[in-house]
């Protein structure tokens, strides 16, 4: 199966246990969600600076196209790819991968990239304003970029906010993904149609003996 850009979560679950519907949900809003941030930054890779003061001059054509191209690309592809901590090819690659191809996937190591990457995102898109143009942020206290009016501004507060999220739902999603492939699904009998308490599919019980005959 081949990760499309868009994904509608499926009718019938295809994953070895259910999957908490906030977690399907949020999995496939994600890329809907960093989209209004890729279309955004589309229009530096031209040199028009969306109302930003800049203060040293754009890089030249050849290497701000292909470069804002490819972060936004790359946005919406990872975004993609954490469709699989709710989806079966999370947890069985898909055949059309060379070498891992019609393999089991190991919950760490989707678990451990998810986490580490969820913790990246975090740090870098953690900020907290404090005015006069400065913002906080996990590694310190930094200098925003300052708009030529409030219209502008606002645009991109409303853009870009929502990266922010980005980090902490990666990681909410990886440890929903860790907690449902490595612990014990109560819900897992009843899917299937079965309980714990009920005898194997084809067993037997053993006949009743037979009461005694009165003397």
């Amino acid at each position: 199966m081949t990760p499309k850009l868009f994904h509608r979560p499926p009718p019938v679950g295809d994953t070895e246990r259910p999957v908490p519907r906030w977690a399907m949900r949020l999995a496939h809003a994600l890329p809907l969600l960093l989209l209004p941030a890729c279309l955004w930054r589309l229009p530096f890779a031209l040199h028009f600076e969306m109302g930003q003061v800049q203060a040293g001059g754009m890089p030249a054509y050849w290497l701000s196209i292909p470069y804002v191209l490819g972060l936004s690309v790359l946005t919406e592809v990872i975004a993609v790819l954490t469709i699989g901590l709710v989806r079966g090819w999370g947890e069985v690659a898909p055949a059309w991968i060379p070498l891992i191809g019609g393999r089991r996937v190991r919950p760490m190591a989707a678990f451990l990239p998810a986490v580490l990457g969820g913790l990246i995102l975090t740090v870098l898109f953690t900020a907290v304003p404090l005015g006069d143009d400065r913002s906080l942020t996990l590694y310190g206290v930094v200098d925003t970029v300052a708009y030529t009016d409030d219209a502008w501004s606002a645009l991109a507060t409303v853009c870009v906010t929502p990266v922010a999220a980005w980090g902490p739902i990666t990681i909410a999603l990886a440890i929903a993904f860790y907690r449902r492939r490595t612990g014990r699904s109560s819900d897992t009998a009843v899917c299937h149609g079965t309980s714990p308490t009920a005898d194997p599919p084809g067993a037997q019980r053993p006949p009743r003996a037979e009461r005694a005959t009165r003397s």
